[in-house]
């Protein structure tokens, strides 16, 4: 009595989800499914383009989470009522929106994340002890996961087994972390038949190319997408630099100097000096954009969390896309239609190019 009287309930509240047999969400790059996403990421942006689009037919926002974090927000909708979109919200038009972004100092993907007094975040975004992922958006998914966590555990006890996961740019970024969470979540209380596929737009390098292995391994066979506008700079971020601290274990690199050891003493000399210029440089290199986007953002970042604690920084910047790419490639008319102005940076990273070029490479 109890179940029937939640069934009829749940209509009223916006919550009806089609619990009959049979999976809606199939593997694979699907062109529609992913313009819907894309309508809801813009759909509630909170920015110029927010309302510019309609909603997508058979779907109804349920939940908006309040601000978390450095202004985070996340979404919630019904999908055909058979799917939960779980909608993350990019960047908006405040300084500590932008700081969430720039704090890209590398940290581990496995540890504790001191986000306040209150809140000590246990997180695991690899199996690989090497995988390293960006700090700030860390502190994102640490200020929302909770809430996510929460509301998945409701919509799974009212029979939806079946989710998306989106965010167009800093909503992109933030995506991969909170499916990685997800995936090795430690919470005997998570259900494990979920299925989860993941759009995420627009979106910049979340961590390491040892964190990008592990998320394109468990989002095998069709279930984790980048969609990428190669016009949009904002894919490309964050800066990237690869030292020979972040090669696989074993290299060449590590046998340098025992190599150079054997060779005369003039070669030794002019090899050495020449590998070492190299090498040096780049590790120097490395260790300033650690200190700059790491421990220098930390202190602005604490202005607007004072409680926050800085997670220990690891030595590499080795910054690398993940997901299977979807391609949006510029057509002929591409450019006439969206010229830059010489002002306006994000005009290839907006609603209008990435739908344009979504339906000329893929709908037609």
């Amino acid at each position: 009595m109890i179940r029937k009287g939640l069934l009829l309930l749940l209509p009223m509240l916006g919550l009806y989800w089609n619990t009959s047999y049979g999976q809606y969400l199939k593997p694979g790059f699907d062109p529609k499914e992913y313009a819907d996403m894309l309508a809801m990421c813009f759909l509630t942006a909170d920015t110029p383009w927010t309302n510019k689009v309609a909603p997508p037919d058979d779907s109804k926002l349920i939940y908006r989470s309040k601000e978390s974090g450095l202004h985070n927000r996340w979404d919630l909708w019904t999908y055909h009522g058979k799917v939960a979109v779980i909608c993350i919200r990019g960047t908006v038009g405040n300084k500590e929106s932008w700081m969430e972004n720039f704090h890209a100092g590398m940290i581990p993907a496995i540890g504790t994340f001191h986000l306040n007094d209150s809140t000590n975040f246990k997180y695991r975004f690899a199996r690989d002890s090497n995988a390293y992922v960006h700090v700030g958006w860390t502190l994102a998914v640490a200020s929302m996961g909770a809430d996510i966590v929460a509301k998945i555990k409701d919509c799974y006890k009212q029979g939806i087994h079946e989710y998306i996961i989106t965010g167009h740019s800093q909503g992109g970024a933030i995506s991969f972390l909170l499916r990685s969470y997800l995936e090795y979540i430690d919470d005997p209380a998570f259900p494990k038949d979920i299925i989860i596929k993941t759009y995420s737009s627009a979106a910049p390098k979340p961590g390491n190319l040892y964190y990008a292995y592990d998320y394109d391994f468990i989002t095998r066979n069709g279930w984790g997408f980048r969609i990428v506008n190669t016009r949009d700079w904002v894919p490309e971020a964050p800066f990237s630099l690869q030292t020979t601290r972040d090669f696989n274990n074993p290299n060449p690199f590590q046998y340098v100097k025992k190599s150079l050891r054997k060779q005369s003493i003039p070669v030794r000399l002019v090899l050495s000096y020449m590998y070492g210029r190299l090498d040096n440089s780049s590790k120097r290199a490395s260790r300033r954009m650690q200190r700059v986007l790491g421990k220098r953002l930390y202190g602005m970042v604490k202005k607007t969390l004072p409680e926050y604690k800085l997670p220990t920084l690891v030595q590499s910047h080795n910054y690398s896309p993940a997901g299977v790419p979807i391609i949006l490639a510029p057509t002929a008319d591409y450019d006439s239609r969206f010229p830059f102005d010489g002002k306006n940076v994000f005009v290839h990273h907006a609603y209008d190019p990435y739908r344009y070029l979504l339906e000329a490479d893929y709908m037609k």
